[in-house]
């Protein structure tokens, strides 16, 4: 603090008023520096994360008996068909294990996603602030702005960061959501799915689905930050049916920028989910009773790596059975990217964080 690197008041007045023109004049350019208000760094790095947590919290949780729905389908056994199209699926989980059974999971989604999505957002804003630095000296234009290229690349850096520090909750709540009535109950929650999984196969288990999570989340998650970007530039300075007014956009119109956002990050990366998901399953004791729900038509779910994952499931159940549960994610994933952004953004202006990458 001031008062304390300064012996005389007059000083400290001077120091305090020096700082504070500092922070004003970095804060005008866009640049706020450690040394001229490391707490103002702080606090909006807290808000952004803030922000981040509370929009995937919102987000996944609207959308979780759809999401629940979805790997239930892209995992069953085939031979045992009990869910069958989202209608009915999402009917019979409602008829057998009631109103909670359609948020089985959601508590260790949501203890997932919180960080995950906190981690996401900010690491984009700050990898997109890295990239423009650099794009910028290279090309020698101050004035240069990031390209959905460059966009693509901040976003999956963002998703391998947020992924990666998150994925063993990933992996346990994916073996949580798939527990039905009628399937043995191994995991109580997920710090004991946590505890079990590292006690009976070893650490390595927590990871088991990360190569083709990794490979996934660029096209996903670089997707879905590039074109919301990129749209809502594009609608800000061409202002087509008046849809930008002072260079803002309504929640309504960044609803759907956010939406057409998830349509094409959800379409390119989906086959590497599923497979992500049946390799999660392998070395559970009860994997194959509890894929086929009864018992019945049991098959030892085995893969050696991604590429034999996908070699097995093309082989035995066909190449649609890549895009298995694919209508619930199309149907949950479009509110869910696009609720994410706008109540991110909300949260920033409740908070009163600004940023833009334009900046």
């Amino acid at each position: 603090m001031a008062s304390e690197d300064v012996k005389s008041g007059e000083s400290a007045v001077t120091k305090i008023v020096t700082l504070a023109e500092e922070a004003k004049l970095a804060s005008r350019e866009g640049v706020v520096t450690a040394a001229a208000a490391p707490s103002y760094a702080f606090t909006t790095i807290c808000k952004s994360l803030i922000a981040g947590g509370v929009a995937g919290g919102v987000s996944r949780t609207a959308v979780a008996p759809l999401e629940r729905l979805k790997i239930l389908l892209q995992v069953q056994n085939p031979h045992n068909i009990k869910y069958n199209g989202t209608v009915q699926g999402l009917k019979y989980i409602w008829r057998t294990e009631g109103f909670r059974g359609l948020f089985k999971g959601n508590g260790t989604n949501c203890a997932r996603i919180v960080p995950n999505s906190a981690v996401k957002f900010f690491s984009y804003e700050q990898a997109s602030k890295g990239i423009l630095y650099m794009y910028r000296q290279q090309t020698g234009n101050e004035d240069a702005q990031l390209t959905p290229v460059l966009r693509l690349g901040a976003g999956a850096c963002a998703g391998i960061i947020a992924m990666s520090a998150t994925y063993p909750m990933d992996m346990v709540r994916g073996r949580i959501t798939v527990q039905t009535e009628k399937s043995p109950y191994q995991y109580r929650g997920m710090f004991h799915a946590l505890s079990t999984v590292l006690r009976e196969e070893g650490p390595r288990a927590l990871y088991k689905g990360w190569l083709p999570s990794v490979i996934g989340v660029i096209p996903y998650v670089g997707l879905n930050f590039a074109v919301y970007e990129s749209l809502k530039d594009w609608l800000i300075k061409s202002k087509p049916f008046g849809l930008a007014q002072d260079s803002e956009l309504s929640v309504t119109t960044r609803l759907a920028c956010g939406a057409v956002a998830g349509t094409f990050g959800q379409t390119v990366a989906y086959p590497l989910d599923v497979i992500r998901r049946r390799m999660q399953m392998v070395g559970w004791n009860h994997a194959a009773s509890v894929v086929a729900g009864d018992g019945r038509g049991k098959v030892l779910l085995e893969y050696t790596g991604m590429i034999d994952a996908f070699r097995k499931t093309v082989r035995y159940e066909g190449f649609g059975a890549l895009y298995k549960g694919l209508v619930p994610n199309s149907v949950k994933v479009v509110p869910s990217i696009a609720i994410a952004f706008v109540t991110y953004e909300v949260v920033k202006d409740i908070l009163g964080v600004e940023f833009r990458i334009s900046d």
